[in-house]
C-alpha cells in the first residue's frame, strides 16, 4: 500500500530552505552532508557502543535508553501528523541528502515522514544526554549544545525537513532526556521503567505504517531484554585501554550490522520494503535480535578478547578500589 501523507507548512520555512540551498554551494552541501550523519545510525552505535562496552557502561545505558525512546515516539508522532517532506510539493527545493538514497525519492514508505526530525531527536537524545549524565563538564555541554544544533540546521539546509520538523525534533529530544531519567529516578526499578514504556507504546501497532516504529519499538525491546540479561548473566568490566576500546567498538559495529544483515538473507528486497504487516513485524524482530546480540551477548567475549592486551596498573586499581 502506498503512503500518500499531508501537505503543510509556512511560506517562510519554504523560503528559508530556498535562500540557503541558494547560497550554499558544493561545499556548503558536503558540510551539511557531513554534520547531518551525527545524527545517523552510525554515529549512534559508535558513541553508545564506546560507552557501553568500553567507558561505563551505566553512562552507555543512560544514554541508549534515551535514544530508543527518542526513535519509538519520534515514529508514534510522525505517524499521527502525516507530513510530506518539504521536496514533495515544493519542487524549488533539492532533496541533497535522500533518507534512502536507493529508493524512490518520493516514495513514503522509502523516505519516510517529515515531522519531527528524527536526526533531530536523535542528536539531542545521543549528545545532550552527555552533559545531563555528566555534570559539570563544560566540553560536554558544549557537545551537547552544539552538534544537536548543527545537525538540525543541516536536516533543512539538505531539503529534507521543515524547520518546524527540527524544532519539535529537538523539543522531542530534550522531553525525553528529561522525563526518562526522571521516571527512573522516582519509579527506581528499572523492570518497572522498562515495562510501562513498552506498553505505552503498544498503540503505535495499530496506526504507525512506515517503518521507523518497528524498527525503533524492535531496538527497544532487544536492548531492554539484553540489558537485563547483560546483568544478571555477563556482568562484563568497561575498560580504559586505547586498543581495547578501538577493538570492541569495531566488533561491536561490526556485529551490530552483520547480525542485521544475515537476519535479511532469508527475505527478499521487495518483501522486506512492502509495508505488509508480516514483513514489518519482522523488522520489529530482526531489530530485537540485533540489539540483543550487540548489548547482551556480544560482550561475552571481552573475557577472552581481553587477554590480548593488558590492563594498566592504575586501571586495575581502580577497578577494585
Amino acid at each position: 500500500m502506498e503512503l500518500v501523507g499531508n501537505t503543510f507548512y509556512f511560506q517562510w520555512e519554504v523560503s528559508l530552505i530556498l535562500w540557503l540551498q541558494a547560497h550554499m554551494g558544493s561545499f556548503g552541501t558536503a558540510l551539511a552532508s557531513f554534520i547531518s550523519a551525527f545524527g545517523e545510525e552510525l554515529a549512534c552505535v559508535m558513541v553508545i557502543g564506546f560507552l557501553y562496552w568500553c567507558y561505563d557502561k551505566r553512562f552507555g545505558r543512560f544514554v541508549g535508553l534515551n535514544v530508543m525512546v527518542g526513535v519509538v515516539f519520534n515514529a508514534m508522532i510522525k505517524n499521527i501528523f502525516l507530513r510530506r517532506r518539504p521536496y514533495f510539493d515544493n519542487p524549488d527545493i533539492k532533496c541533497l541528502k535522500p533518507v534512502n538514497a536507493k529508493a524512490d525519492l518520493y516514495s513514503i514508505a522509502a523516505q519516510e515522514y517529515s515531522f519531527p526530525s528524527g536526526h533531530s531527536t536523535n542528536a539531542v537524545a545521543v549528545y545532550t544526554s552527555l552533559p545531563v549524565h555528566r555534570k559539570n563538564s563544560k566540553i560536554l555541554t558544549v557537545i551537547g549544545v552544539v552538534i544537536p544544533l548543527l545537525v538540525g540546521v543541516s536536516r533543512f539546509c539538505l531539503g529534507v525537513h521543515y524547520p518546524t520538523d527540527v524544532l519539535c525534533g529537538w523539543l522531542l529530544g530534550l522531553a525525553v532526556i528529561v522525563v526518562i531519567p526522571w521516571l527512573r529516578q522516582k519509579i527506581n526499578n528499572d523492570r518497572v521503567v522498562y515495562c510501562a514504556l513498552l506498553v505505552i507504546m503498544l498503540p503505535g501497532f495499530f496506526y504507525c505504517k512506515s517503518h521507523d516504529f518497528f524498527t525503533g519499538y524492535g531496538q527497544l525491546l532487544g536492548f531492554i531484554l539484553a540489558d537485563l540479561f547483560e546483568r544478571r548473566y555477563v556482568r562484563f568490566e568497561n575498560t580504559r585501554v586505547p586498543l581495547r576500546a578501538v577493538l570492541r567498538v569495531v566488533g561491536g559495529v561490526a556485529v551490530f550490522f552483520g547480525v542485521n544483515t544475515l537476519c535479511k538473507l532469508p527475505f527478499s528486497t521487495e518483501y522486506l520494503e512492502s509495508g505488509a504487516m508480516s514483513s514489518m513485524m519482522i523488522r520489529m524482530v530482526r531489530y530485537t535480535i540485533v540489539m540483543f546480540a550487540a548489548i547482551g551477548l556480544y560482550p561475552m567475549l571481552f573475557r577472552y578478547t581481553d587477554k590480548w592486551f593488558k590492563e594498566p596498573k592504575s586501571a586495575a586499581k581502580e577497578k577494585h578500589a
